[in-house]
């Protein structure tokens, strides 16, 4: 998980620090070198007063981030996971910072963004989407569970709609990301040069009222009523059997993309979201996903996971447990145990 200095670009630009992620190749996807530089830049632009602004954009015409380098997190699991600990360690701690940063950071979320790339983005100040924005917290279908603070967005997103997205792993458009609270602003596309030009030498909320227009209609929010219904049962199981009775196509369609997860990153999602609904700050969601993603380094599902989707792509993960009903309550509490490490140390109380 090193990274070359080709991999970011990280300058000013007038009153405007960029951070440029540039690995178009691999859809910008982070290592752990680029995010520690990341963090680093930030704490220096923070003390620099020539810097009014931190913009955060993405090489390439795919996307701004399709998140972590999981074939070398797959690789170090295999291995033990310490370096993948880490990894996750300055993750968390660097969303934390973007959530915190006292300059505003504009996050530019065109094309596909998710995982590692929704950290860097959704906790920022402005949060930019366009009508080509991909938004998605994936996970589950790599035997994980949603992290970088996604779990607090999907958990206090209006209703159901944050159970829905985690457990299918399914992308939000623009108007649904918006609707989530995954982002807040709506640049179209064609804007986007001129809009990061501007925020060089303007104040970055006159930028944005320049520069924004109205938003897509979240297309999630005709679907409101079954997903409410639905995702509001105590279990996975529950929710499946509530999604295949309703009589609703949609519904049967997110049953489907739901069974194909890994039964224990479903069972420990739930539980994951329902736990950090009754969390205050996002801290202590970070602090819970440490340490259920170090948790998930000791399982079978994690590797077996990134291997069917991104080693040998045969797109057919071989999970264990199998089945719902042999994820016990016993394996779903592991993951939310104290680590040996003592954790972020950024929240108490988690139990």
């Amino acid at each position: 998980m090193t990274t070359d200095a080709s991999d970011l670009t990280l300058h000013t630009d007038g009153r405007a620090a960029r951070i440029v992620l540039n690995r178009p190749r691999a859809l910008n996807a982070l290592t752990h070198g680029m995010l520690l530089r990341i963090h680093e830049a930030l704490d220096a632009w923070a003390a620099d007063e020539g810097v009014a602004t931190v913009v955060l954009t993405g090489t390439g015409e795919r996307g701004l981030c399709a998140g972590a380098d999981i074939r070398a997190l797959h690789d170090d699991a295999k291995l033990g996971g310490a370096r993948a600990r880490r990894f996750f360690r300055d993750e968390y701690l660097l969303n934390l910072a973007i959530a915190r940063y006292a300059k505003p950071y504009v996050a530019v979320m065109d094309g596909i963004t998710m995982g590692g790339g929704v950290g860097l983005s959704a906790h920022g100040a402005v949060r930019v989407v366009t009508e080509r924005s991909q938004v998605a917290m994936p996970e589950t279908r790599i035997g994980l569970v949603p992290d970088v603070g996604g779990s607090h967005l999907l958990a206090h997103a209006p209703g159901e709609l944050g159970t829905h997205f985690a457990l299918t792993a399914a992308s939000m458009g623009p108007g649904d990301a918006i609707l989530l609270g995954f982002a807040d602003t709506f640049v179209p596309a064609r804007s986007l040069t001129a809009f990061t030009g501007a925020l060089a030498t303007g104040d970055a909320a006159e930028t944005v009222r320049e520069f924004a227009t109205e938003a897509p209609a979240a297309e999630i929010a005709a679907q409101r009523e079954w997903i409410d219904t639905c995702y509001a049962a105590d279990t996975v199981e529950e929710i499946l059997d509530r999604l295949l009775g309703c009589g609703v196509v949609e519904a049967k369609e997110a049953a489907e993309q739901i069974r194909a997860k890994s039964p224990t990153a479903l069972k420990v999602t739930l539980a994951a979201l329902r736990r950090a609904r009754t969390h205050t700050t996002l801290a202590q969601t970070l602090e819970q996903e440490y340490r259920v993603s170090c948790a998930a380094l000791d399982t079978h599902d994690l590797v077996e996971g990134i291997r069917a989707q991104v080693v040998d792509k045969d797109r057919n993960p071989r999970w264990s447990p199998a089945a719902l009903s042999q994820v016990t309550p016993d394996e779903v509490a592991r993951f939310f145990a104290p680590q040996p490490d003592g954790g972020l140390g950024l929240a108490a109380g988690l139990g």
